[in-house]
């Protein structure tokens, strides 16, 4: 048996068709009301609490990516503290040397920047002259200007024509109003308080950042007992599964900070060397910052393109560098997003696009730009913890990149709802990794069964089944023709075995029997299609035959199939061969079709139906009691 419980041989396949086709069923779980204040309160936690979150969450992330060079040097006979506070001297020795040089980069920029004013002014000149419309927004405003000229001397022309507004104007002219001038001073402020004022703003970052490093030494220096008390919290009574939660997740959130890494170095060298090519300044500054910026989602690389950008029309007169520039980071953006991130992700974090969109947003609006960086780690832990907390199974479920659904429930979900061209489609796509007969055994056939349930639950009307039914045959027919014909070796002409494949109690009966029709002629046998009551009442097909298939997808029904087969026997004559095709039937249900009904064989796949058709006319004159069991074989 495989992980999750599916079958993992022929013998046992038969087993499968009887279960139910989706995710296992999930525990009990809380009431609507309280799932949703519980998530309430957890949403509201996550944002009162922010404050301390945030670092602890950046602490772990980053505990993450220097956890393994703690391990190394630890392995190497390093004891763990002088290990530790060695990997964070490193660090912080890296960041303090990209702190200098990035400011000593600006500072360069800045002593550059007043030398660049006037090609500026050149460049707002010419896009002022080369605006649509030939100059309309200054026609625009002088129409407007004038506008106003014009109305107000209209507006004089009245008042002097009104004697008494005249007089009223000039009373007023007399006596003008003054208005009181009114100054507003501020107290001098006290030194500290000067201080705080421009000092306070930098001061939370920097705290942060003193937190964040914290947070990871002892992260790091207690990652052992950390790891066992979240085993004994959230695993105790499945220490394995727990373990598993806990590698799984770190696994995944290492490659991703490693993969991510690669990807930024991979874009800011490139940067920073077309940059210097082309001629705009700073050029390691810009490749530095692409570098660091690109960590952040969405925005870091809007936010690395803007500023070179912009400075490069400003060091050029003209308009070459301002174009190789823009051409230089849709260039990189392009092969970064479309060739570098598929090959290297690839499926490291097992989120789906969708999910990661939907996570950004979520951890923006509660912890801000920190929410964004933090957005698709944080996600990836949470469907590491819906694979093995069922409890949480709906994370994985709804940010998961894995198929919810198996293929025959896709596919009879697709005939259900009316499209049979994506069923098709889907059924292609299987075609080219499977023959055909294992697609039409594990994914045709089951939907059959499901909707043979169905309409014995009484959810699928009778119309509804018909078109089901109608759906399923047009699509069989289909694959069958995109597949070649007759394979070399088979039986021909007049030696071909003769089969008859009777749809017995509904449509969905009768599409089965349509399915194994199409198999058998693709291996040259002369297989015919009808169902019981054309049979029964009607004139007979052709005979004789060398096979009768009775197609059932209800293993209940064997009663009814002890009758047809004695009424058929007096009609076909008491030499027929007769297989019951109990399709998706287990070992049980199979034992009491033989024991209660006088057939040949009973076969519970195509397969197993076409090895019986196929197996000669010898076997016509075996005796009956010696019956096979396609299924046991």
């Amino acid at each position: 048996m495989s992980e999750r419980g599916e079958p993992t041989t022929a013998g046992t396949a038969e087993q499968a068709w009887r279960r139910t086709p989706d995710i296992p069923p999930a525990p009990p779980t809380l009431s609507p009301t309280a799932t949703i204040l519980a998530g309430a309160a957890t949403v509201a936690a996550l944002y009162l609490g922010r404050d301390v979150l945030i670092p602890l969450a950046l602490a772990i992330l980053l505990s993450f990516a220097l956890g393994p060079l703690v391990t190394w040097l630890y392995r190497r006979g390093l004891p763990r503290v002088p290990s530790v506070l060695t990997v964070m001297l490193l660090v912080t020795v890296l960041l303090v040397g990209f702190a200098a040089l990035v400011a000593s980069q600006l500072t360069h920029l800045a002593q550059q920047l007043p030398t660049y004013e006037h090609n500026l002014r050149v460049k707002a000149r010419e896009l002022a002259e080369a605006a649509p419309g030939g100059g309309i927004i200054d026609r625009t405003a002088d129409f407007l200007r004038d506008f106003g000229r014009e109305i107000d001397r209209i507006t004089v022309r009245a008042k002097l024509e009104d004697p008494g507004q005249a007089a009223g104007d000039r009373t007023a002219q007399t006596e003008p109003q003054r208005p009181i001038p009114v100054e507003i001073h501020e107290p001098p402020q006290a030194p500290l308080q000067a201080l705080t004022t421009f000092v306070g703003p930098m001061l939370q970052p920097i705290a942060t950042a003193g937190i964040v490093l914290v947070f990871i030494v002892f992260v790091l220096l207690q990652r052992e007992d950390l790891r066992d008390r979240m085993i004994r919290l959230f695993g105790h009574g499945d220490v394995h599964r727990a373990t598993a939660a806990i590698s799984d997740a770190a696994k995944r959130i290492g490659r991703y900070l490693l993969m991510q890494l690669v990807i930024n170095l991979l874009y800011g060298m490139p940067v920073a060397l077309g940059l210097f090519l082309i001629g705009v300044p700073n050029a390691l500054l810009w490749g530095m910052l692409a570098t660091v910026l690109r960590f952040i989602p969405y925005l870091g690389p809007a936010l690395a393109a803007m500023f070179p950008i912009a400075l490069s029309f400003a060091v050029d007169p003209g308009w070459i560098t301002p174009l190789l520039t823009i051409a230089l980071f849709i260039a990189l953006e392009l092969f970064t997003n479309n060739v570098l991130e598929p090959w290297l992700y690839g499926s490291s974090t097992g989120l789906s696009p969708l999910a990661i969109i939907v996570a950004a947003v979520f951890w923006t609006t509660l912890w801000g730009p920190v929410g964004l960086l933090l957005a698709t780690p944080l996600t990836v832990c949470l469907v590491v913890l819906g694979h093995y907390v069922p409890q949480l199974q709906f994370f994985e479920v709804l940010l998961g990149d894995q198929p919810v659904l198996a293929p025959e429930v896709k596919f009879y979900q697709r005939v259900l709802a009316g499209d049979p061209h994506e069923a098709a489609e889907l059924a292609e796509d299987l075609l080219e990794e499977q023959p055909l007969e294992a697609v039409l055994d594990g994914v045709v056939l089951r939907a059959l069964v499901f909707a043979d349930q169905d309409r014995q639950r009484g959810v699928l009307e009778p119309g509804r089944v018909r078109a089901v039914a109608e759906h399923i045959r047009d699509i069989v027919a289909d694959l069958a023709e995109s597949i070649d014909a007759t394979p070399a070796g088979e039986p021909t002409g007049d030696g071909r075995p003769r089969i008859l494949c009777v749809g017995t109690r509904t449509s969905l009966d009768t599409a089965a029997a349509a399915a194994l029709v199409e198999l058998l002629q693709r291996r040259g046998a002369a297989a015919a299609l009808t169902d019981a009551a054309a049979l029964l009442h009607g004139a007979a097909a052709s005979g004789p035959w060398d096979l009768v298939c009775l197609s059932y997808l209800d293993a209940s029904a064997m009663r009814q199939a002890r009758r047809l087969v004695l009424r058929l026997r007096t009609r076909l004559g008491r030499d027929t061969r007769f297989c019951i095709c109990l399709w998706g039937a287990s070992k049980q249900e199979v034992t009491q079709a033989r024991a209660g009904v006088q057939v040949e064989a009973v076969a519970t796949t195509l397969a197993d139906a076409v090895a019986l058709a196929m197996a000669g006319r010898e076997r016509e004159q075996e005796p009956a009691q010696p019956r096979a069991d396609a299924s046991a074989a």
